[in-house]
């Protein structure tokens, strides 16, 4: 590799690596697995020099991502380990909006991480990553249907559990808390 390629290459890790991070966590449900997983990703990318000829560089790695993730996960016994790090509150909001605000986050992530894999994989590609239907079952190997399918799915399944949470929490039934717990139990097609 030349001089350029290297600052070419530094240019997509610094451009693309949450991109790859966030496609890997979806599969893998690690921060720490996730990481490997973009690191093996990069370093692949690095020694094939594959990288310089795409023509869609998201949908390029998210594929590449995917697919190490999948291996990753399915090449041994792993610990499922679910941290769930908010994004960092905005300076604009208070202390106290930005704890309500946390927690939201919090308990959003944590229920797209009990949706089944299909859905979530499908959600986190196009409502998070903003991938179209058509780069994300290029990725999957589904068609383009079928991934508006899921997303809808689950979109449908997360807004059904946000409401029962919702409901259970004005009632004061139980906590918040304990709903997304027995929520994680409980996720399957509806």
């Amino acid at each position: 590799m030349t001089r350029e390629d290297d600052i070419d290459f530094t240019a997509l890790v610094q451009r693309q690596s949450r991109f790859v991070f966030r496609v890997a966590y979806a599969v893998l449900l690690n921060p720490h697995d996730a990481e490997d997983a973009v690191q093996e990703t990069f370093l692949k990318l690095y020694r094939n020099g594959g990288w310089r000829q795409v023509d869609n560089e998201r949908a390029f790695l998210a594929r590449v991502a995917w697919r190490i993730a999948v291996d990753r996960r399915s090449s041994g016994p792993q610990l499922v380990t679910c941290t769930i790090e908010p994004d960092p509150p905005s300076s604009a909001l208070g202390p106290e909006q930005a704890v309500i605000a946390s927690n939201q986050h919090a308990v959003l992530h944590s229920l797209i991480d009990t949706l089944p894999e299909d859905l979530r994989v499908a959600l986190v590609l196009s409502a998070v990553d903003e991938l179209n239907s058509r780069a994300v079952g290029a990725i999957l190997g589904i068609p383009d249907g079928t991934v508006r399918t899921r997303v809808q799915k689950a979109r449908q399944i997360l807004r059904q559990k946000l409401a029962a949470i919702e409901s259970r929490y004005k009632s004061g039934d139980q906590p918040a808390r304990e709903d997304m717990a027995n929520n994680e139990q409980e996720t399957r097609y509806v």
